[in-house]
């Protein structure tokens, strides 16, 4: 066994002795010189867990795959200048997901800044519209610094948030020596454990006697709510339960596929569903026509449940309870008895006919995005996780149903296409289920350095819906077809991915026709030798047609 190398620097000893005392294993590390220090304490101490991604963005976003599946404070690390800058998209996307994502980025030192020198920017509170806290550091080792390390590891933790640790350095950065030369000091934290949490019995008999209730349920990690729970509220007949399948949470009775349901609703259908009490929790809601409808047809009550946050974003909030989910539902439904309403049975009702309609639908039109997405959903194995990109297809995915073992996440804190191929990967490299990763094209040529690693599992899928182009923008209102449409909005291409899948040692797949889908599907799903790469053509002006199509055959 090599003996540990400890930076010469007693700056560097003591933030990396912090991390490990406070049990952060993963870091990722982009190259550097300003950084050394930094770098050679973190991978030559086998306690840390170390990742070498170049592309600073790429390497944010990698971290923060990990971090969402581990729910575990992850570290960046990165040399001084421009590097940092690139980790900003990522720490927004933290931000507004509660992840908390470590960064770590070296300086130069403060008599360095805004003289000349080269990779030297203002990088202190760089990040101050989306950080939990900033941690500007001295270059002499000193117990304010101890303590602001310390500080913001544990808000990390404790806010679920991304922190920023800007550290400087002067040369020389690599050399070592084989002992801590520093005597860390240490601050103790009250402990965090949760307060019991009561609800106020004014808001349980609000609840019991309203006939009509709501529950729209954001983004959230498996699990947030036992069975128990949902069964009660299933049972229910004044209650409706609106998810997303980044929801995670699954019953035969609630509405999947919100957009299905509600588009074709007449005014007076939205106001039969105009709810007295409206429940949410979880994260952000991918569905703009349920905004649409909660804006306009307000209730008398919104809750929202979150120990941190409450976003108002339907116009009406009236309560945030600071627990989570399963307390507040423990304590709603104690004694638990039905409200008697027509609202779930009409609820019912149209989901049923909804089924019909889109299986009808389904059946008869060709081959596009939707025909792709409605494949997929039926053939994707059971017990994975799936990651997905945004815009169009997300979208398509709360259209279609999945097997209900399916764990399903996308970043949605900020809703960009940038990272999400970096972190499906960073999330599958701690997850012990396969991962797919869902694709559109935009996404993933805008995020192609993610495959520049040495990480990607075996079983890591990626399935790419090339369609030539942003295909969200034929969807939105205002689409005109002309040169400026198709070059600065939908930016259409004629590139495919067989080059890069080879150059990062992807097997590759190609097809442009439900048939070849059908036969190459099992050969996909079952290769596990190496990284593969689905990548599907759709017609690049057929897709928005069917698509509209569809909610208007729901009429």
């Amino acid at each position: 066994m090599s003996q540990i190398k400890y930076p010469k620097i007693p700056l560097a000893q003591s933030l990396i002795a912090i991390c490990k005392a406070k049990g952060l294993k993963h870091v990722v590390i982009s190259p550097g010189s300003r950084n050394a220090p930094l770098t050679i304490g973190f991978a030559s101490n086998p306690f840390f867990t170390c990742y070498s991604i170049a592309d600073e963005r790429c390497a944010a976003f990698f971290a923060l795959g990990i971090a969402q599946q581990l729910e575990e404070p992850v570290a960046v690390v990165c040399t001084s200048g421009s590097a940092v800058l690139n980790y900003y998209p990522a720490v927004a996307e933290a931000f507004y997901s509660q992840i908390p994502l470590v960064i770590i980025s070296a300086d130069r030192p403060h008599d360095k800044i805004d003289i000349g020198d080269g990779q030297t920017i203002r990088q202190e509170n760089v990040f101050s519209n989306h950080i939990i806290t900033s941690a500007n550091l001295t270059e002499e080792v000193s117990t304010e610094n101890d303590l602001a390390i310390q500080n913001a590891l544990h808000l990390a933790v404790i806010e679920k948030g991304p922190v920023h640790i800007n550290i400087p350095f002067e040369e020389p950065l690599y050399e070592t020596v084989d002992a801590l030369t520093v005597e860390t000091k240490w601050i103790s934290f009250d402990s965090e454990n949760s307060p019991t949490f009561e609800l106020d019995s004014l808001f349980i008999n609000q609840w019991k006697t309203s006939k009509k209730k709501l529950i729209v349920i954001g983004e959230n990690k498996p699990d947030v709510i036992q069975n128990e729970i949902l069964e009660q509220l299933a049972a229910d007949s004044s209650v409706v339960v609106m998810t997303e399948k980044t929801s995670n949470l699954y019953h035969t009775k609630f509405v999947h596929n919100i957009d299905t349901i509600i588009t074709p609703f007449t005014d007076v259908d939205f106001a039969f569903f105009q709810p007295d009490i409206l429940i949410t929790f979880g994260g952000m809601v991918v569905s703009k026509r349920i905004k649409a409808f909660l804006r306009k047809y307000k209730p008398v009550a919104h809750w929202h449940i979150d120990e941190r946050r409450a976003y108002n974003t339907y116009g009406c909030l009236t309560e945030h309870f600071k627990t989570k989910p399963q307390h507040f539902f423990e304590e709603l439904l104690k004694n638990f008895t039905e409200t008697k309403s027509e609202y779930d049975l009409k609820m019912q009702e149209i989901i049923s006919l909804r089924k019909v309609r889109t299986a009808e639908y389904l059946k008869n039109i060709p081959f596009s995005d939707f025909k792709v997405f409605d494949f997929i959903s039926k053939n994707l194995p059971p017990n994975i996780q799936l990651q997905i990109s945004n815009s169009s297809a997300v979208r398509y995915l709360q259209l279609v149903n999945i097997e209900p073992s399916i764990t399903v996440f996308c970043n949605r804190g900020t809703s960009g296409i940038d990272g999400s191929t970096s972190t499906a990967i960073g999330a599958a490299i701690v997850q012990d289920k396969p991962t797919f990763f869902i694709t559109g094209d935009i996404s993933f040529f805008y995020d192609s350095n993610a495959l520049w690693n040495n990480y990607i599992p075996k079983n890591f899928k990626i399935i790419l819906i090339n369609n030539g182009g942003g295909g969200i923008f034929r969807i939105l209102p205002g689409h005109e077809e002309n040169n400026v449409f198709t070059t600065f909005f939908e930016t259409s291409h004629r590139l495919n991915a067989k080059y890069l899948a080879a150059m990062f040692h992807f097997n590759y797949h190609w097809v442009d026709n439900e048939a070849d889908l059908e036969e190459t599907w099992s050969l996909f799903i079952t290769s596990n030798e190496q990284p593969c790469l689905l990548e599907i053509n759709t017609p690049e002006k057929l897709n928005n047609k069917i698509l509209l199509d569809y909610f208007k055959n729901l009429k």
